[in-house]
């Protein structure tokens, strides 16, 4: 892919801050349709023009926005996100049981906690950036679909299994009624109902679904109708996602990591009217143990090329990658791999973009502010600490910008 000159890139990359700045100021709230972001068959839309995206995953964000002495974490994030063109954020909306918990118990919310959430969503509009939210975890992380059954069991429910979730009525409705909470939230900084601000690109069901005891998918699938009727029926201004990883039902298994099924089918799952686009994850590292470098690329090409094309061709919807990233902990890393692996998942996005395909945007994981290392994962990305890195993320988001 022929790159950009340094002149035309920084001239590009001016003409977006000022897109996005102007994006900024213009979201007074207003509960009007046409200032938040729509789909219009495989593409995002604002304003009647195409909307391509290109940005960050950063879970923490709510956590050190709820404490006074960290929250400038937050506010350093998204200076050098915008800094370097960058449009979306996607983080936790949840925080389940535990320590400094957003939901304490059911119903039961701590309220500091949400007046750090409340601070993320004010700081990413006045920086011109949207946010994703995710609403749940699967993961026992930060509480997730494990807290809930549990929170069912302590109440009398006699659960066998963290997949008691997506169908037990009492689970359904504790998170039914979290989703809720967190749209019909008030922020205390901006006075905007979260379901009437435009800051927020979409909500997300659930950060990557899974499950062990229905793989072939039913029972995920009738759980994700049922909620996003739920999160229609209170918003129907926002978007909506699933928090997919991407993986197929059995009629393309041929396509998962080991030909596996995990639960969930990215066709059938995403064919859903009250979904409004798709998105896959991708850590061949993770997926593929003991591969070579050449299999993951080439699981790496053939993944992405397919939910493209299924995208375009069955489903019909804008496509995002939600997470991708590559990791210091893995033998054999080097920055430079990490560099060239970022240029490979954007040239991808960008020649489905330019094209008029469907493939409309991705966030790494993930974005990190100096001075967060007991934070880190080996997929951090500091921008002030890595030029290179930075340089190449600036580049994709003028080149996104670009596009007419």
């Amino acid at each position: 892919m022929r790159r950009l000159n340094n002149l035309r890139l920084v001239a590009i990359l001016l003409i977006f801050r000022l897109h996005v700045k102007c994006m900024a100021q213009s979201q007074t709230g207003s509960n009007n349709n046409g200032i938040f972001a729509k789909t219009n068959g495989t593409h995002f839309v604002m304003n009647n023009k195409s909307l391509y995206l290109n940005g960050f995953n950063a879970y923490w964000m709510m956590y050190m926005a709820s404490d006074p002495s960290t929250r400038e974490k937050v506010t350093s994030a998204f200076q050098q996100a915008a800094k370097n063109g960058m449009n979306i954020a996607r983080t936790w909306a949840f925080s389940d049981g535990g320590y400094r918990a957003l939901q304490i118990s059911p119903g039961s919310y701590n309220q500091d906690m949400f007046k750090g959430l409340d601070f993320v969503i004010s700081e990413a509009r006045k920086y011109g950036i949207y946010v994703i939210l995710c609403l749940v975890n699967n993961y026992k992380d930060f509480g997730g679909r494990p807290q809930y059954v549990q929170w069912a069991r302590e109440r009398g429910q006699q659960l066998t299994a963290d997949d008691d979730f997506y169908t037990n009525p009492i689970v359904k409705a504790y998170y039914k009624n979290h989703v809720k909470a967190v749209i019909t939230r008030i922020n205390t900084i901006t006075r905007v109902a979260y379901k009437d601000d435009p800051t927020i690109f979409a909500w997300e069901l659930m950060n990557e679904p899974r499950s062990d005891d229905s793989p072939a998918g039913a029972q995920i699938q009738e759980w994700i109708k049922e909620m996003a009727a739920h999160v229609k029926s209170i918003d129907s201004n926002h978007l909506l996602e699933i928090g997919l990883e991407g993986f197929y039902g059995k009629s393309r298994k041929q396509f998962n990591p080991g030909n596996y099924l995990f639960g969930t089918d990215f066709i059938s799952n995403n064919r859903i009217p009250d979904i409004d686009f798709a998105t896959i994850h991708l850590y061949p590292e993770q997926w593929l143990p003991n591969s070579s470098e050449e299999e993951q690329a080439a699981f790496v090409n053939k993944w992405v090329q397919a939910h493209i094309e299924d995208s375009n061709l069955v489903i019909g919807k804008p496509l995002i990658i939600g997470e991708f990233g590559k990791s210091s902990k893995i033998p054999g890393y080097s920055l430079e791999k990490r560099d060239s692996y970022f240029v490979k998942i954007y040239d991808a996005i960008y020649s489905s973009a330019i094209t008029r395909g469907p493939y409309a945007g991705g966030l790494f994981w993930q974005l990190m502010a100096q001075g967060m290392d007991s934070w880190g994962d080996g997929y951090e990305v500091v921008l002030e600490d890595c030029s290179s890195t930075a340089s190449i993320i600036a580049q994709q988001s003028g080149k996104l910008s670009s596009i007419i």
